[in-house]
């Protein structure tokens, strides 16, 4: 087939279009900018736009589909040069769906944890030796692209709650139609598009009403919001909450049948996102044995509290965490980690949600467990999102924590950064922005 994807430099849409060239099929592509790594791979495959923009020209009969990604706006000329000639239109999540329409098709979606639970489902089903296509949110180690499509017989999805596609408003997870669905937990996010609690909550209630329709909802018992709206419907459900667990000298351990097992992640929060995994792939197939194998090598979640330095008496985490309720799980998962250093840990506020006045509230006491606490704000970043600007002042009393320290300017975090103190320490780094363009990762090899 020829395939065009308007907004090719996304995320999703990048690994989409590698997928499809892999696959065989004839891949071409537009962006008005497109940054790495989705630069440099679609480089690599022969399908990085010759010049970037949108160009009407593009689009044409002899095009068998054009896969419309999230970012493109509704008046982008490509749109309507497709939808004037008639060419064949799908965002790409109908596009997915279609293609796994024939499979046992698994959604994994919450507010927080669903890229981890995602990823611990995919690695169980691959040490088990199950085919699996799937969508995630994060490359993962030894899976190549994020989204596979082949001849598997299960398809597992991260569902996001975003919207498709200009198009359509839904959020992406109502085009997967699951038979297996899993909700990590609801905790308000994206309130440029869901201005209210109520409206992000009613999004989760339409795809719990979906699934029940024809399979099974594997939910988080301790979310009171979750039970609320699961409890209203009838249907097949399963509840879970932590694996039992324990800190251990070298880590972390999973118990399991009154037995203990070595694990290589650690945070209550990854135990309940093991847990919820450990139900899918029973309804997958899997034995306990084989659960119990999986997990041993299963390595941390990716992008999740990486391990950027090393010394003996001091650790630096980088995680990518923005969303109140990972922030919290994130700081609150190291403290237990490391109960006896100091811990320091600075946030990145970058996203909408996080630079939104009546939101940033929502982030009281989540860095609380730290020693020491410090806010990044770029007033350029709420700027360039017209987005009004929130002082200090204004930061400090949100979070609710009178010692946090905020930061304006990246010559300023640089220089804290290069004073941690070494001895006894851990300093947590927590972003889904860029520091004002700092490269923290390079500051620490």
């Amino acid at each position: 087939m020829k395939i065009h994807l308007i907004a090719i430099g996304g995320a999703i849409m990048h690994n989409l279009a590698m997928e499809l060239h892999d696959n065989g099929h004839t891949v071409t592509g537009s962006d008005d900018a497109i940054y790495d790594p989705a630069l440099s791979r679609l480089a690599e495959k022969g399908i990085l736009p010759t010049e970037f923009g949108w160009h009407p020209e593009r689009i044409t009969n002899d095009l068998d589909l054009v896969i419309l990604g999230m970012h493109a706006r509704i008046d982008n000329p490509e749109l309507l040069k497709a939808q004037e000639i008639g060419v064949k239109l799908m965002s790409f999540p109908e596009f997915m769906y279609d293609h796994a329409r024939d499979k046992k098709r698994v959604v994994i979606a919450g507010s927080h944890g669903k890229t981890t639970t995602t990823s611990m489902v995919l690695h169980l089903l691959k040490s088990a030796g199950r085919e699996v296509d799937f969508l995630v949110g994060a490359q993962l180690e030894g899976f190549g692209n994020m989204v596979k499509l082949s001849d598997a017989p299960i398809a597992v999805f991260e569902g996001d709650e975003y919207t498709a596609s200009p198009l359509d408003l839904r959020p992406k997870f109502m085009h997967y139609k699951p038979d297996i669905s899993v909700i990590t937990g609801i905790a308000w996010d994206h309130v440029n598009i869901f201005d209210t609690h109520e409206k992000y909550m009613y999004q989760f209630e339409l795809l719990i009403q979906d699934t029940l329709e024809r399979g099974k909802l594997i939910y988080y018992e301790n979310d009171q919001d979750l039970a609320h709206l699961a409890n209203h419907y009838q249907g097949i459900k399963q509840a879970y909450e932590a694996f039992d667990n324990k800190v251990s000298g070298s880590g972390s351990e999973l118990i399991f049948d009154g037995h203990s097992y070595p694990v290589q992640f650690f945070g209550q929060h990854n135990f309940e996102n093991v847990k919820a995994a450990y139900y899918v792939v029973k309804e997958l197939g899997l034995t306990d044995e084989e659960f119990i194998a999986g997990v041993k090598t299963m390595p941390g979640p990716a992008r999740r509290l990486e391990v950027i330095r090393s010394l003996e008496s001091h650790t630096t985490y980088f995680d990518f965490a923005h969303a109140p309720s990972k922030v919290n799980a994130t700081v609150k998962a190291v403290r237990e980690r490391h109960p006896d250093k100091k811990l320091i840990a600075i946030l990145e506020l970058h996203t909408f949600s996080s630079l939104d006045k009546k939101f940033i509230p929502q982030y009281a006491h989540t860095l609380d467990p730290a020693d020491e606490a410090y806010i990044f704000y770029n007033p350029e970043t709420a700027k360039s999102k017209r987005m009004e600007i929130a002082e200090p002042e204004f930061l400090i009393h949100a979070f609710e924590r009178d010692d946090i320290k905020v930061i304006q300017e990246k010559d300023a975090l640089e220089q804290l950064l290069l004073n941690v103190p070494s001895n006894e320490t851990v300093l947590l780094i927590m972003t889904s922005g860029n520091f004002g363009g700092l490269d923290v990762r390079m500051m620490f090899k």
